[in-house]
């Protein structure tokens, strides 16, 4: 059984996703929150399997609330939901832990396939994805790269290629073709890489080669 919190400050979102949500016998809703503050107590007390998180709540956005609960618990999946997919405010939740985002006009089945993608320990969005977003909002946020770059020395050479891949956004199997190795050994040195750089998913990978300087923005 997949254990669901939602949080959202739209009463008729929270309905929508519970009615959605009770039909699926894999699935229970254990709680709502109505702003970030109620889904970090929540969360710790409830302890669910997956978050869905609104990305503009009150008291606590779900940004600082995503960066709270992913300080705390790695165990702990969460899921952004946003109306607008390029948004700054999304960049920020994934460097947090975020393990994906979806718009809010999104499908029920879709919704449903998203937390089981996202229970299982999956990251929903594509790295591919990921990049688009950094490269649109690039040059918006203060360097990160002095203190981030220093992270990367933990890494051998060969998994500073892969990151660097990871980070342009290619599929393990494009990553195996590039290094002339099989499948295997990438997702064997993508999960070495997770490991010593303390990241919650591949997403958070792309994310921290951007951070760091190791894969450039595209021009926009």
């Amino acid at each position: 059984m997949i254990r669901v919190l939602v949080a959202d400050d739209q009463p008729l979102m929270r309905t929508a996703y519970d009615m959605t949500l009770r039909s699926e016998a894999d699935m229970q809703l254990v709680a709502e929150a109505a702003d970030g503050q109620q889904a970090v107590e929540q969360t710790r007390r409830l302890r669910p399997d997956v978050v869905l998180m609104d990305i503009r709540m009150p008291i606590l956005d779900g940004v600082q609330a995503t960066r709270i609960l992913a300080a705390e618990d790695k165990s702990t999946k969460i899921l952004i939901l946003t109306t607008f997919d390029f948004d700054e405010y999304v960049i920020e939740a994934l460097r947090a832990g975020a393990s994906g985002f979806l718009l809010k006009d999104v499908r029920p089945d879709e919704l449903v396939q998203a937390i089981r993608v996202v229970a299982r320990g999956d990251a929903l969005l594509a790295p591919s994805v990921t990049r688009r977003l950094l490269d649109t909002f690039a040059g918006s946020r203060p360097p990160l790269r002095p203190k981030k770059a220093s992270l990367l020395g933990a890494l051998t050479d060969t998994e500073l290629k892969v990151l660097k891949l990871v980070g342009k956004g290619l599929s393990n199997e494009e990553i195996a073709r590039e290094l002339f190795v099989a499948d295997t050994t990438v997702r064997t040195h993508i999960r070495h890489i997770l490991d010593k750089l303390d990241l919650r998913n591949r997403v958070q990978a792309v994310v921290l080669a951007y951070d760091t300087g190791l894969v450039q923005p595209n021009p926009r």
